[in-house]
C-alpha cells in the first residue's frame, strides 16, 4: 500500500486583508453570544440572490467554517456553491462602505449591484 498525502482543501471564499479587517470591527463589538459573522444569499432582489452578512450564535452542520486573525466568517452550507472561488472585499470611499464581491459564478447582476444571478 503507498501512503497518500491529502492534498488540503482550496478556501471556498477568498478574504481580503480589508474584509479580514472588516470582520475584526465587527467581532470587536458583536453582541453576546455571536461566534462570529455569517455571509449567505438569501432570495431577494430583481436578479433573484443578494449577498448578506450577519451576525451568527451557532454553527450549522453544512456552514463552511473560515479562520481570520479576528474572528470566524461562515459561509452558509446552502449558499457556497454560489460562492466557490470568490473573493470578498471590505471597500471604504467618502460616499460609502460595505463588503464588495467579485463572484465567477454570477452570470448577471442588476442595475444597483444589491442582488445577482448565478
Amino acid at each position: 500500500m503507498t501512503d497518500v498525502k491529502a492534498r488540503a482543501r482550496p478556501a471556498a471564499l477568498i478574504l481580503t486583508a480589508g474584509a479580514e479587517a472588516r470582520i475584526a470591527d465587527l467581532m470587536a463589538k458583536a453582541p453576546d453570544g455571536a461566534i462570529g459573522v455569517k455571509l449567505s444569499t438569501p432570495r431577494r432582489g430583481c436578479s433573484g440572490l443578494a449577498y448578506s452578512v450577519d451576525y451568527v450564535t451557532e454553527a450549522k452542520p453544512f456552514d463552511e467554517k473560515i479562520e481570520t486573525t479576528g474572528g470566524t466568517l461562515y459561509v452558509d452550507g446552502g449558499s457556497i456553491l454560489y460562492l466557490i472561488g470568490s473573493t470578498m472585499d471590505w471597500v471604504e470611499d467618502d460616499f460609502t462602505a460595505g463588503f464588495v464581491f467579485n463572484n465567477p459564478n454570477a452570470k448577471g447582476a442588476c442595475g444597483c449591484g444589491e442582488s445577482f444571478t448565478v
